[in-house]
């Protein structure tokens, strides 16, 4: 028997405008939006200073979120730049549109 998938999040946490990023992947945005902001999220938006939620994306299947934060931790800077601006062009924090 196949276990249930659910879906999940595909996120990018930035310091600044074009600073520095991480891309990650959860299964509750909010929540670990939330564990980056209170440095207990990952050590590195830790050490980095990333609170800053600038693009988010969400998919129905936790795998293909998982095969596309991959995908983009392989990306150029340049094409997350892109990719972030698209949507949000002046790296403003999302994570009140979170509701």
């Amino acid at each position: 028997m196949e276990r249930e998938r659910s879906g999940g999040w595909v996120y990018i946490m930035a310091d600044r405008y074009r600073g520095t990023m991480y891309v990650g992947v959860t299964s509750q945005l909010p929540v670990r939006i939330h564990q980056h902001r209170s440095g207990e999220g990952s050590d590195f938006c830790a050490r980095y200073g990333l609170v800053r939620l600038v693009w988010a994306e969400r998919a129905d299947d936790i795998v293909e979120c998982i095969a596309h934060e991959k995908r983009l931790k392989r990306w150029r800077r340049a094409w997350k730049f892109d990719l972030i601006e698209r949507g949000n062009p002046d790296w403003q924090d999302l994570f009140d549109t979170l509701a």
